[in-house]
């Protein structure tokens, strides 16, 4: 306890130092553990993914759509338990700059296929039985302050024109990380105004989602269904739905890496930060630590004196900025809640936090204890501070 007494009374001789580097290093610990939660979120949707789905889209492209009646041959395959289907319907509430994803899909089985969206038995039925039904998530319906019964008008971007809708249903997510930022509607009111606006244009599909009776099985039967839909007009490409959702994520890795060596260079901004205090103080106490050695204290001591007060600050430093990244990783989970609904630091980036200050803290007070135990005693004792 007493080596502890000294070593917090050595870090507090200079206050405003100490303070303005445990404050630089919470900073640079909350913009770090800001960056890697956000790379977190971005990762959100492979990691739902349920291995025992795939998904099947059109080998060009998602762009491109696939016919209607593929439902059906790939029920026959070997494996394939259930089979649903949606369009990105693409449109904006009121202003543009109000986004949110929208999917016009087959109500039937959408759900099946889908348990992690929780809806009550008597909204799906009224869902259900009107054309123009929706059904919402929790996450949007806040946003907008929509409740059941609400008619609104969405006006569409690549179906245009005003398209009215009524909630019938507000969903929730099974899991935490559940996206409760959808919007789902009948795939047959979409289908209706295709058919009628685009002759020749309906019944295509986006995209096929695939319950499957064993996820070992994954592999074996993507390849039963592409090769079913070889040398077709709209040849298949069939992936797990975490090689889905990766395949998205992909698109923008240049801005993932940019994030990760943004990262790594915060930690190097926190060295420099602890290096420079523990420099300044290894300076202040040549002629101190001299003394010490010549009234018997060994090297371990100093040693350890400095060591503890380096790895004192940054702890701190480190403690204060995982509070900080709490509190402002909540206000920006708000500002972010459309495009990063999972937005939350979890317990890696903590960890990772704290084990960075820890790191830059042992290394910091490298330099400080080479200083101390190099120089001689006489050498010492004969700085002035």
């Amino acid at each position: 306890m007493k080596v502890l007494k000294l070593v917090s009374k050595n870090a507090m001789r200079r206050k405003l130092r100490t303070f303005l580097t445990i404050l630089g290093l919470a900073l640079a610990v909350m913009a770090f553990g800001l960056i890697r939660t956000f790379i977190y979120a971005w990762y959100a949707g492979a990691r739902e993914a349920s291995p025992d789905r795939i998904v099947t889209r059109h080998s060009a492209s998602i762009m491109f759509e696939l016919p209607l009646a593929y439902k059906e041959r790939i029920l026959q395959i070997d494996g394939v338990k259930n089979v649903t289907f949606a369009n990105w319907f693409g449109g904006y509430y009121v202003d543009p700059k109000n986004f949110f994803a929208q999917f016009a899909l087959e109500t039937s089985t959408w759900f099946e296929v889908y348990p992690e969206f929780l809806v009550e038995p008597d909204q799906m039925e009224t869902f259900n039985a009107e054309r123009n039904a929706v059904i919402v998530g929790r996450g949007l319906a806040d946003r907008f302050g929509w409740k059941i019964g609400d008619a609104i008008t969405m006006i569409g971007t690549i179906y245009s024109g005003d398209w009215d809708f009524v909630i019938r249903g507000i969903y929730t997510g099974k899991r935490e990380d559940t996206d409760e930022t959808l919007f789902f509607f009948h795939y047959e009111y979409l289908d209706e105004w295709i058919q009628k606006e685009w002759p020749g244009y309906g019944s295509m599909v986006g995209w096929y989602a695939i319950k499957i009776d064993d996820p070992n099985r994954a592999t074996e039967i993507s390849a039963a269904i592409d090769k079913r839909f070889d040398n077709s007009a709209a040849e298949t490409k069939t992936e797990t739905e975490k090689e889905f959702q990766m395949s998205f994520i992909q698109m923008a890795s240049a801005i993932i890496i940019g994030l990760k060596i943004i990262s790594y260079l915060i930690i190097g901004v926190m060295l420099l930060v602890m290096v420079n205090t523990m420099v300044m103080t290894a300076r202040e106490r040549i002629s101190e630590n001299a003394f010490m050695r010549t009234l018997g204290f060994r090297g371990y001591h100093l040693v350890g004196l400095i060591l503890g007060e380096s790895l004192f600050i940054g702890v701190l430093g480190g403690i204060l900025g995982m509070i900080l990244l709490t509190l402002v990783s909540k206000v920006v989970a708000v500002a972010l809640s459309v495009y990063f609904p999972g937005f939350q630091a979890d317990f890696l980036t903590y960890m990772m936090c704290i084990i960075g200050a820890f790191i830059v803290s042992l290394v910091a007070s490298i330099f400080p204890i080479q200083r101390a135990l190099r120089i001689k005693i006489v050498d010492g004792l004969r700085v002035v501070d």
